[in-house]
């Protein structure tokens, strides 16, 4: 194989038009083709990592295997290419900085004047460069977030034009672009995509390919125009209508030939399309199923979808695997009160007890978590999900009146949910909890051993609470089991209600594990208990 090639995605005009999207599917075609390949995010903002952000600011937190809280477009990563990625597919100004400011202190430098150029920027390409170096991809696709102009995104777009320098036909920039409809005039408008990719080259860098997000169809003359006006070829000018679903895009990145013209530009030979067999068999069952499995799930931020991002996908391949169309209820817990909560949750076929953090909408999940145990309902919760149906549990069956976790109350009678024992000298809150893969071992006969099909599984976390071992023999009494439990440490990771239709609270976050061609198992038994009669 060729040493590694880097592809650079850049964006303009306008923010969120699908950079990660795009990346992702480029790379699911290249690899479709037998080439290794990786995609990494680097974010402009100073924030060392996503992790201590609102989910109202940036959508999901996304946790990797070697517990890097990174972007959710990793999310999308994994979802396409069924590859884990890890801390060095998502790098931020925070952390270049730091890592920057490190070196300084430490006298790297010799005493030399510290400067944006080269000592920031080569701290940016050493980055991107790690992934190719270290694992020996054929290709590393870097995803640039922002817009060009902006004014933080700037040392990475500086970075950008020095790479295409030093590598020639081995760096190729990709920029996506916004090609507007107006409805008063009934045209779409080339103008933004010519003024973005002058403000690129304004800062030195030519874009090799140029993909154009519209509503509708561009005519061949729209294509020449734009390649005119942006010294492209128009053969590199791609089109990215809007589709149904994201999992669309690959394909008709395919048909419109992303992947051919990146491998000519970068002298690589261009040989059968790939079938993308399996990929087009799930958008087959993705679009033809007829029936609808409705699912409730209840958090505190569903204003933004995006706060759940990996938990809709999840439900979405799980639904699809079942033949299914899944049809997601955001329901915000705040709004659940002994009054509403009848009417918001019947008729859902499933409930899941979304993760999160804080006291605020806690008593609504509980009373979900209630409704799901009192009525048969299906029922998933992760993470704080988990720890909502515990603390429930021990309120109304167990009957520990104020049962609590200490998150919430610290002078709780029955702290159900404590701190972890290692969390209880941690001051900092980035990166400090219990982050990544970690072993669990499953009671045979357990629904979620059914679900797994074997004993030994390992699942990612990120949480600072845990079960309180000192009441599992009550809870054991009680009718709700220990389903699974961490074989180093004895952490209960999983506890289920036997007698229940379906009843799984799981300490990990299953939905980050799910993807495309491999949806996740608890998901699946999931749905497939809301399916069944």
């Amino acid at each position: 194989m060729p040493e590694t090639r880097y592809v650079f995605v850049t964006g303009g005009v306008a923010s969120s038009l699908g950079k990660g999207i795009i990346s992702a599917s480029l790379a699911k075609l290249l690899q479709s083709r037998g080439y290794r390949v990786t995609i990494q995010k680097l974010d402009p903002y100073l924030n060392v990592d996503p992790g201590t952000l609102n989910p109202y600011e940036h959508g999901e937190c996304y946790v990797t295997d070697d517990g890097a809280e990174t972007d959710l477009d990793l999310g999308h990563y994994e979802r396409f290419l069924n590859v884990p990625t890890s801390q060095a597919n998502n790098v931020t100004t925070g952390r270049i900085y730091q890592n920057v400011i490190n070196k300084e202190r430490r006298g790297d430098y010799l005493g030399k004047t510290v400067q944006i150029i080269p000592h920031i920027t080569d701290e940016i390409k050493r980055n991107i460069k790690l992934l190719g170096s270290k694992n020996k991809y054929d290709f590393v696709i870097t995803e640039i977030g922002g817009t060009v102009g902006d004014i933080e995104s700037l040392p990475y777009v500086e970075a950008v034009r020095q790479m295409k320098w030093e590598l020639g036909h081995h760096a190729l920039v990709i920029h996506l672009t916004l090609v507007p409809y107006l409805n008063a005039s009934g045209e779409l408008k080339t103008k933004p995509t010519q003024h973005s990719v002058k403000a690129l080259l304004e800062t030195g860098v030519q874009p090799d390919v140029l993909v154009l997000r519209t509503e509708h169809e561009l005519t061949p003359d729209i294509r020449k125009k734009v390649a005119l006006f942006c010294n492209v070829d128009s053969r590199a000018v791609i089109q990215s209508i809007d589709v149904k679903t994201i999992y669309e895009v690959p394909v008709k990145m395919q048909e419109e030939g992303l992947d051919e013209i990146v491998l000519q530009k970068m002298d690589l030979p261009v040989e059968e399309r790939p079938s993308l067999k399996e990929w087009k068999d799930f958008l087959n069952k993705l679009n033809k199923a007829s029936k609808t499995v409705t699912i409730g799930l209840v958090g505190k931020y569903v204003e933004l979808a995006d706060a759940y991002k990996s938990i809709i996908e999840a439900l979405i391949h799980a639904s699809t695997y079942n033949n299914r169309k899944a049809k997601i209820e955001l329901i915000h817990s705040e709004s659940l009160t002994d009054k509403t909560v009848a009417d918001q949750l019947k008729g859902l076929d499933a409930i899941l007890v979304a993760p999160g953090f804080g006291h605020r909408g806690i008593e609504g999940k509980l009373l979900a978590v209630k409704y799901a145990r009192e009525n048969n309902v299906p029922f998933l919760g992760i993470c704080l999900g988990m720890q909502c149906a515990v603390i429930e549990y021990a309120r109304n069956v167990l009957k520990y009146a104020d049962a609590n976790s200490r998150e919430m109350n610290y002078s709780t009678h029955y702290p159900v949910i404590d701190l972890m024992e290692d969390q209880k000298n941690v001051t900092d809150k980035g990166g400090t909890m219990r982050l990544g893969a970690y072993d669990c071992s499953l009671v045979q006969g357990s629904k979620s051993f059914e679900s797994y099909g074997k004993e030994l599984i390992s699942e990612r976390h990120r949480h600072r609470y845990e079960f309180n071992n000192d009441y599992l023999a009550a809870y054991e009494a009680g009718g709700m089991k220990a389903a699974g439990t961490n074989p180093d440490t004895g952490l209960v990771e999983i506890m289920e209600i036997p007698s229940h239709k379906w009843f799984v609270g799981v300490q990990f976050h299953p939905e980050y594990s799910s993807t495309v061609l491999k949806p996740h198992p608890i998901f699946m038994a999931f749905i497939k208990a809301a399916i069944s009669e």
